[in-house]
């Protein structure tokens, strides 16, 4: 057997510095790779060194994970790069994961990159897996709700978010208990149409259960003015909920929000979208309301309070080899009311799950009340 180190996505930097690897969590992940050739990896083109502002999600950025998984010498999918690094083009067939911890439910969010290519790409293997209470896909790039009964027959009630736009944005909230309520706007928000398949807010007995796909800041930031916009609305938004209920906040947050969630910070500061000084304060104003805001609660990043020095990333492009050389981002993430912190009994970033999309999905355990209520 050998061991294959893997890492996670959004904006790539084209700078070829070295990195890091980031230390390797305690879980392990059982992979057998799919039995079909894979291509042989496109000729590396030289690059200028800057940041790069593109990519091939409708909004990208770039991060990175690792963890280790163990696969046959003689599996076809076992493509590695020589520092570690995932060349994969498709999910493992076989995966298994330890079983979630007593009294928990689990939550799962992953954005896809379109959900009709990440189907032909193992996205179902990794579903059967991880067995989530909860599931949430981002930029699903659906059109119309999916049919599709491998979902319904494990999630009873499904909401899915679809954007004005053809196969643009999309998210969806599967769940296999019953929601007390379901939403997909965003209060107050100017442009209504501009919201449509970036928000899903379930209702539970515990908590809300806010899934987004937050808006980008686009190339050059050309769209950055749109997403203070989205992010002024939003704060609103989360803090009056959090004010009757506790919140769970998850899905693609569409920000790096500190130097060490990327790979190349100081390259990218205030140049691509996700990493700029208006994006990065307007997290941190959610996380750590300002005194004067009298009343309003705060929040916590669950798998940042858990891994305070880890470099690890949910996201790598597809654009200039970025996972093979471990330039990504961390875009995805969960992030709870403080006062549910307490209940948090896992929370974990899946970097073995690459090949289906560019992002790797990120996990969480929670008290079973909080969903259940009993």
């Amino acid at each position: 057997m050998v061991f294959l180190t893997l890492c996670s996505p959004q904006l790539c930097a084209l700078s070829t510095i070295g990195l890091r690897l980031a230390p390797l969590p305690s879980r392990q992940l059982h992979v057998s790779f799919l039995t079909r050739q894979l291509m042989p990896p496109k000729k590396k083109t030289a690059v200028k060194r800057k940041a790069a502002s593109e990519s091939q999600s409708d909004d990208e950025v770039t991060q990175s994970t690792s963890k280790k998984a163990k696969v046959s010498k003689d599996s076809p999918g076992s493509a590695v790069a020589s520092n570690g690094q995932p060349t994969n083009k498709v999910l493992p067939v076989n995966i298994s994961f330890p079983p979630r911890i007593s009294g928990t439910v689990r939550l799962s969010t992953w954005n896809i990159c379109s959900l009709a290519s990440a189907s032909k790409k193992g996205f179902k293997f990794y579903v059967e897996a991880e067995d989530p209470d909860v599931l949430v896909l981002t930029e699903t790039k659906v059109n119309e709700v999916p049919v599709d009964p491998f979902l319904t027959s494990r999630f009873p009630h499904c909401t899915w978010a679809i954007s004005s736009k053809k196969t643009y944005s999309g998210t969806a909230v599967l769940s296999k208990h019953k929601p007390l309520s379901v939403d997909t706007k965003l209060p107050g928000h100017p442009d209504p149409n501009s919201v449509r398949g970036r928000i899903v807010t379930v209702e539970f007995p515990g908590c809300y259960i806010v899934a987004t796909y937050v808006t980008n800041a686009g190339q050059g930031l050309k769209t950055l003015k749109e997403k203070n916009t989205w992010n002024e609305h939003f704060t609103t938004y989360i803090r009056d909920l959090d004010k009757k209920k506790p919140v769970i906040w998850m899905g693609d947050l569409n920000v790096a929000p500190t130097a060490i969630d990327l790979a190349n910070a100081k390259s990218n500061w205030n140049k691509t979208p996700g990493y700029t000084k208006d994006e990065t304060e307007a997290f941190q104003n959610i996380l750590n309301p300002p005194e004067s805001a009298v009343g309003v609660g705060k929040f916590v990043d669950v798998w940042r309070q858990n891994h305070p020095e880890d470099k690890h990333y949910t996201y790598f492009s597809y654009r200039f080899d970025c996972r093979t050389k471990g330039l990504g981002w961390r875009l995805d993430m969960f992030v709870v009311s403080e006062r549910l912190l307490e209940k948090v009994k896992m929370c974990e970033i899946r970097s073995e799950i690459y090949g289906a999309s560019d992002h790797v999905p990120v996990v969480m355990e929670i008290e079973s009340d909080i969903i259940t209520g009993s």
